[in-house]
């Protein structure tokens, strides 16, 4: 992270110093109404705002509470320790939490190193961003989906251990440095470079945890996970030799736990890809169409026609 920044979020808040000086529980008033357990939004966000960011208070113990906004926290430097539905998480430099509205979180003192960004979130913030992710079968785009819905199907949080991935890195900084120096137009920015930063997050969910570790629901991320890697030219018997299960096998329980076949997955994320590559680049077809893993462009452009009820040229137009 850029030393300007990092130098600014590591100075001792007011907050910090009431703490260092004695005080020995939170301060309630700050976070939730007093015989609630829930951090309340409107406490931390300002009046019309779906987005800010504050640095996590050091230096003491936070009990068991939820929120009913989704939060995200960001480690600059050094490290937090975590209990969210009961799970040890320890959140490492450079690494991301996701939580959403009904996870039980209980967060032990950091030190004065420790310096965590935590992102207050009102659902409806990721409506641009959820655009971006499309349709396809996603263990992110399920967490997103549940938290404007209020729900937890999918799972309480996710844990992205993404430390070296560069492009991540830098979205999450120009979301703290657009929102800490109140840049003009920052809603429309920030909306779309957290749209931005799940596309980056849903090629590394291979460095994602969860609390969601049912052997179903770890079966299900493995295949998408699969399938996110190597959808221009990954086959089943590649996927089964992977994770060591016999290929008739696999096939009938990718079937009958995503609902779709292990074709249908690969061709929904093709199509995916290539309607991102028609929108955002000035590629021709026919290279879109061998770049997601179409030799043959008929084809190609018979299916995009079916799910976009478009060909690609009228598509890339159309936007």
């Amino acid at each position: 992270m850029t030393g300007e920044i990092l130098e600014k979020l590591q100075e001792i808040t007011p907050e910090e110093q009431r703490i260092l000086s004695g005080e020995k529980t939170i301060e309630k008033e700050i976070y939730m109404e007093e015989n609630s357990n829930v951090i309340d939004a409107t406490k931390l966000l300002e009046a019309g705002k779906l987005i800010q960011v504050r640095t996590h208070t050091r230096f003491i113990h936070f009990p068991e509470h939820t929120h009913n906004y989704v939060e995200m926290i960001y480690m600059c430097s050094g490290s937090t320790h975590h209990v969210i539905n009961g799970e040890d998480v320890i959140l490492k430099q450079g690494e991301l939490l996701i939580l959403n509205q009904n996870a039980v979180q209980e967060i032990y003192p950091a030190g004065e190193g420790d310096v965590a960004v935590n992102f207050i979130i009102l659902p409806e913030f990721f409506d641009y961003g959820l655009k971006m992710m499309e349709t396809e079968e996603n263990q992110l785009r399920d967490f997103i989906v549940d938290c404007l819905r209020g729900e937890n199907h999918s799972a309480g949080y996710l844990h992205f251990k993404v430390a070296e991935v560069l492009p991540v890195q830098n979205l999450l900084e120009n979301l703290i440095w657009t929102i800490v120096n109140k840049q003009p137009n920052k809603r429309s920015i920030n909306q779309a470079t957290m749209g931005l930063l799940f596309l980056q997050l849903m090629n590394h969910m291979d460095k994602m945890e969860t609390d969601a570790a049912s052997e179903q629901q770890k079966f299900i991320i493995q295949v998408l996970s699969y399938v996110e890697e190597h959808y221009k030219s990954g086959e089943l018997t590649e996927l089964a030799e992977e994770l060591h299960f016999d290929i008739y096998w696999l096939s009938k329980e990718i079937k009958k736990r995503t609902g779709k076949t292990y074709t249908d997955l690969i061709q929904a994320k093709r199509l995916s890809q290539a309607a991102y590559l028609l929108r955002t680049t000035a590629m021709n077809v026919m290279d879109i169409s061998m770049a997601v893993g179409y030799d043959n462009i008929s084809y190609f452009h018979r299916i995009f026609q079916k799910k976009y009820g478009m060909t690609p040229r009228r598509y890339r137009i159309s936007e």
